[in-house]
């Protein structure tokens, strides 16, 4: 218990408590790692599936994925842990939140400084008029759903080949930079740009915190305090460190 009496202490001692998180912590919510056996990039190729020249080249293609990604998220509904981090963002000690996840799922559970760092899955957009319509109006009867101008449309999600999003980017690094904290959750953080952020953190002096069940590229060489443990367990612990219970 004493490396969660520890966390509890430094969020309280925090002045900028960072978050970043991966695929790890919606797993418990019911959506698999994409790279995980269970994931979609065990049936589908990413090669083929995952780039924006493959998008580009046959929408109908690619959307039959998507569909099938579409509905993983639309029924996972956010865990302990994603309400923990709403909550402690609702007591002013998170400040920020970067994820690399598409799920909303942060955003549903209640927090409101989340940086989406790989888009996310709330509506569409057409690449060539740039018109976004909710996901909520889009019919996925025929595919690929269009535009009114007849361009296929694409979730505003970051395929591979693409760039992060340079506000998105912006505001990672920035939160990065200015952070004495940073949790990271549920990620490896081995993928660049993401991978740079706690590194940032840690040239700047912060605290770095891992919450993964495993070790990780960042367990030896950047993280300060590991907890080997799933998201879920791992925060209503702290919680209960915080103030001797939570509940959500």
């Amino acid at each position: 218990m004493k490396q969660y009496e520890k966390t509890a202490e430094l969020l309280l001692r925090s002045r900028y408590t960072v978050v970043l998180t991966g695929a790890g912590i919606s797993v418990e919510s019911g959506i698999p790692d994409f790279r995980s056996k269970d994931g979609l990039w065990s049936k589908y190729d990413p090669a083929e599936y995952g780039y924006i020249g493959s998008f580009r080249a046959n929408p109908a293609k690619v959307w039959t994925m998507l569909t099938e990604m579409d509905a993983v998220l639309r029924q996972a509904r956010p865990n302990l842990a994603h309400l923990a981090l709403a909550d402690l963002e609702k007591r002013g000690i998170v400040k920020e939140l970067v994820t690399q996840n598409i799920d909303s799922l942060h955003q549903r559970a209640g927090s409101k400084n989340v940086i989406e760092f790989h888009g996310h899955n709330r509506s569409l957009r057409c690449d060539r008029c740039r018109k976004v319509y909710a996901r909520e109006s889009v019919s996925f009867a025929t595919l690929p759903p269009a535009c009114a101008c007849g361009n296929a449309l694409r979730p505003e999600i970051v395929f591979f080949g693409e760039d992060i999003p340079p506000q998105a980017y912006r505001s990672a690094l920035n939160a990065a930079q200015k952070c004495d904290f940073m949790m990271i959750v549920g990620t490896s953080a081995s993928v660049a740009p993401a991978s740079q952020l706690p590194l940032v953190a840690k040239s700047r002096g912060a605290f770095i915190l891992e919450i993964n069940p495993m070790d990780s590229e960042l367990t030896r060489r950047t993280t300060d305090l590991h907890i080997c443990e799933r998201a879920t367990r791992a925060f209503e612990a702290i919680m209960a460190a915080l103030d001797g219970g939570w509940h959500s």
